[in-house]
């Protein structure tokens, strides 16, 4: 099933966890319809701005595989609102700075990136049309513990 004309939901419910522990990661139509929204105003035009292919690492999770993988418990990822993404060959925090300047969107993260390592980490984006409050983090560890810094600090 195609939900834009680059992102299919095969793509957009894949789930290496769910495929190795034999989990169900099948969403719901209300999910279906956010996944649907989230690459028509995000995805979609990052995908036609950079002019190359947009790689999912992570979208849809339902909530057993979502605690599989140490996910908060309020993930927009379970609500199929979010996606990680990185594009081979474009810095993360140049990715996750033109979707800041460019798209409404909820939660832009950029997620454990190192300067001076390009591909490093890579960018959470969250699309929830009743709240674009268009927030940007960026996820680093310290003392083994993930923090969220205000702003996209690359």
């Amino acid at each position: 099933m195609n939900l834009t004309a680059n992102f299919t939901l095969a793509e957009m419910v894949k789930s290496d966890t769910a495929l190795r522990h034999d989990m169900d990661n099948t969403p719901g139509e209300a999910e279906i319809e956010n996944l649907k929204r989230l690459c028509e105003k995000v995805l979609q035009p990052v995908r036609e701005h950079f002019k190359t292919g947009v790689k999912v690492n992570s979208g849809f999770r339902h909530p057993d595989v979502n605690a599989k993988v140490g996910g908060s418990k309020t993930s927009d990822h379970c609500k199929g609102q979010a996606a990680d993404i990185e594009i081979p060959g474009i810095p993360n925090a140049d990715l996750a700075k033109w979707i800041t300047e460019n798209l409404d969107f909820t939660q832009v993260i950029l997620e454990f990136y190192t300067q001076g390592v390009p591909d490093s980490g890579w960018v959470h984006v969250s699309y929830d049309p009743q709240n674009l409050k268009k927030q940007s983090l960026t996820a680093v560890k310290k003392d083994g513990k993930t923090v969220y810094l205000p702003g996209l600090v690359a």
